[in-house]
């Protein structure tokens, strides 16, 4: 179950030629996929193309009926291994993930896709997620395209250019021989706009076509002394191909007007940003009509020499908008002109110097600085836009309402109450807001799927074993083999968590190997409990997450149990934001058709509660908050329950668990009550309002006899 159902939006994909296609970039780069003539589409899902592999996913259907196979890959480098289908046939392919993860995890199977050579289109399409709101390491696509000799394109982030980005990336790799990657930014991924649609196409050579006919070329295969021919190939007949293709159908534009002394060079998927930039200096307007020459990179690598030195001509400096760092495409430029002995002067870091993403108001900076320098702004006083900096609080990640994750952490603050603290190996996922507050758990990470195998150098005899943690998503991608494998066959005495909460939750909640819904075109319901035995975990417990007291017992034994060897708990609890998604549209609609329903929630008692805190330090739901205590004796706030609670009972749990307060009660929230309920009601409501008038009585004079009324 995605994040999100694209369903009724795929139906555009059916848009032929001359037909006027609106939508998402999402959408639009599927539409140029199937406007290709793709045989084949895999990935792996991650932010920002997750809801990428969500609309695949959603327009199977129509896949199938132009003969396009669609995967959603084990992994990245599962992924990128499909793209042998196109080294040996006139196969068209596609693949997708987030980068530089998903491009380091792929990385084996795309060194020897781009060695060999391709002689079908190859595209593979990265989400680039760089700056202060990427979740990642900060490193770019560059270098690997650089490293691998991949060409890399980054379109300006409109529609008409990404869909024409994705046809012509299939063109220059099959007229280079090469795998072409294009990076996509949020930005791009989500903006909206129009273009004008082409007809789809049944490829011509098709999948079954290969099957039944193989090709066999050993001059492809990575191994000597075909692997040195390659890299001949490569430098004398691939990039050549390539270039003049760039060339001759000008996938780099020259863009702006004829200012004659200066010049700007912008990475293609920055060309929005920097008409902003200009336009808030007055000199753009929003549809990017400027005086200033601007040649955009559509396509950063390769660089194109020629392209380069006839936009310098005349020009006295430069300014290249380039986002990241290493300056790779600033070395390379400089490298080119110095070459060529031009006198250009070329500004990048020096003017734009601010690390992470290139947003507007850095652009901006920078161009005032490259203005003032080169008279640019003389004729303007002030920009007459004013950009009002805002301090926003910071928010850090965390878990959502109800997530079933949080108990597993409040059991082990627990456990480490009772023997002390103890290494804690954590694993790419939910899981990781573990990290921060209120939980403090977890002292590394490595990757995804690498919880366990990040403790293997901790495989010794100690007074402390240490606990790794891994999400199912994690788990099925990679931490089966490098982890669990690993473990078992170095003999680990070490302990491992597995959250088994149904789906791959981190990107969106897609369903895995382990999801317990039925799936109508994937294999579902395979026990990760099976999985661990069947490579050779003989201590395996499975515990329900939200029961805090076994939980907290399971993981005692397993940190201090005399039995040697391999220790492995699965936590299951379903992800409370797809429980959610799945359940609320069908309970509120059973509301609306005036069937009696019954919803849950927990509830504090201001009187009882001490204002102790305990419950949200250790469960740090965003459904319990502070108010100001009823008692005006008290001056610690107490704790409240708000109404987005959804009653996973966790927070009573840890009340129970860690002895703390009886303030905690369960309460249920009536929908459409029958005149029974009604009378119940009525009858209880009296009740209890006689015994509460006693109460506030004595409160009354309590409060008199204290002076404070």
């Amino acid at each position: 179950m995605a994040e999100r159902s694209f369903k009724k939006e795929v139906e555009k994909l059916r848009l032929g030629e001359g037909d006027d296609f609106r939508g998402e970039g999402i959408l639009a780069v599927t539409k140029a996929l199937l406007q290709s003539g793709v045989s084949y589409v895999g990935g792996y899902q991650g932010s920002p193309i997750s809801h990428l592999m969500d609309v695949l996913a959603d327009a199977e259907d129509i896949m199938n009926e132009l003969n396009v196979h669609f995967e959603t890959s084990a992994s990245e480098a599962t992924a990128a291994a499909m793209l042998a289908a196109s080294i040996n046939y006139p196969l068209r392919g596609a693949v997708t993930w987030k980068s530089t993860v998903g491009t380091n995890v792929a990385s084996d199977a795309l060194a020897n896709v781009s060695s060999g050579g391709v002689t079908g289109g190859a595209l593979v399409i990265v989400g680039e997620d760089y700056g202060e709101g990427s979740s990642i390491m900060q490193e770019r696509s560059h270098a690997f395209a650089m490293k691998s000799q991949m060409w890399l394109l980054d379109p300006r982030p409109n529609l008409t250019s990404i869909v024409n980005a994705v046809e012509t990336g299939f063109q220059l790799s099959e007229a280079s021989n090469t795998p072409v990657m294009l990076e996509l930014r949020i930005r791009a991924c989500h903006v909206y706009g129009r273009f004008t649609a082409k007809d789809n196409k049944v490829p011509d050579f098709t999948l079954q076509d290969a099957m039944e006919n193989p090709n066999r070329d050993t001059s492809r295969i990575v191994l000597p002394p075909a692997n040195y021919l390659h890299e001949h190939e490569k430098l004398k007949k691939r990039w050549p191909a390539a270039v003049e293709f760039i060339k001759e159908n000008k996938l780099n534009e020259i863009l702006g007007g004829n200012q004659k002394d200066i010049g700007i060079i912008v990475q293609g998927g920055l060309y929005n940003n920097l008409i902003r930039a200009l336009e808030l200096l007055d000199l753009s307007d929003e549809f990017g009509n400027t005086d200033i020459p601007i040649y955009v990179m559509n396509v950063t690598y390769p660089v194109i020499d020629d392209e380069i030195l006839s936009f310098v001509q005349e020009k006295k400096s430069l300014l290249l908008v380039e986002e990241g760092h290493p300056e790779y495409i600033e070395h390379e430029l400089n490298s080119i002109l110095r070459k060529a002995k031009s006198k250009v002067m070329l500004h990048g870091k020096d003017m734009i110097s601010d690390i992470g993403e290139y947003t507007s108001d850095v652009i901006k900076n920078g161009l005032e600085k490259f203005g003032t320098e080169y008279g640019v702004l003389n004729d303007v006083d002030k920009p007459n836009s004013i950009i009002e900096t805002i301090d926003v609080p910071q928010r850090p990640a965390g878990f959502c309402t109800g997530c079933p994750e949080r108990p597993m952490f409040t059991a082990i603050q627990l456990v480490e109450k009772d023997i002390g603290s103890f290494h804690v190996s954590a694993d790419i996922g939910c899981h990781l807001f573990s990290i921060l507050p209120p939980f403090n758990i977890g002292n590394t990470t490595m990757g995804y799927g690498l919880g366990w195998a990040g403790a293997s150098a901790f495989n010794k005899d100690a007074k402390q074993r240490t606990l790794s943690i891994m999400g199912d998503g994690g788990f099925w991608h990679n931490g089966l083999t490098s982890g669990v494998g690993n473990a078992v066959f170095n003999q680990t005495d070490n302990v491992l968590m597995i959250v088994d909460n149904n789906y791959s939750a981190a990107t969106g909640g897609q369903d895995l190997l382990s999801s317990k819904g039925e799936h109508d075109k994937r294999s579902t319901q395979h026990s990760i409990a099976d999985a661990v035995k069947g490579v050779g975990v003989n201590w395996v417990k499975t515990v329900r997450t939200y029961d805090l007291v076994e939980m907290h017992k399971t993981l005692l034994e397993a940190m201090t149990t005399k039995v040697r060897g391999p220790k492995v708990i699965v936590a299951q609890g379903e992800c409370m934001l797809n429980r959610q998604r799945r359940e609320k549209p069908i309970f509120n609609k059973k509301i609306k058709a005036g069937k009696r329903m019954i919803r849950d929630r927990f509830y504090v008692d201001s009187e009882t509660c001490t204002g102790d805190h305990s419950c949200i330090r250790m469960s740090g739901c965003p459904s319990l908050t502070l108010k100001e205590n009823p008692d005006p004796l008290k001056t610690d706030p107490v704790a409240y329950v708000d109404n987005s609670c959804v009653g996973c009972g966790h927070c009573g749990e840890v009340a129970h668990a860690a002895v703390l307060c009886p303030s905690f009660s369960r309460v249920s929230l009536l929908y459409n009550p029958s005149l029974w309920d009604k009378m119940k009601s009525s009858i209880r409501n009296g009740f209890i309002g006689w015994m509460q008038a006693g109460v506030e009585k004595k409160r009354h004079a309590r409060f008199k006899r204290a002076g404070l009324l």
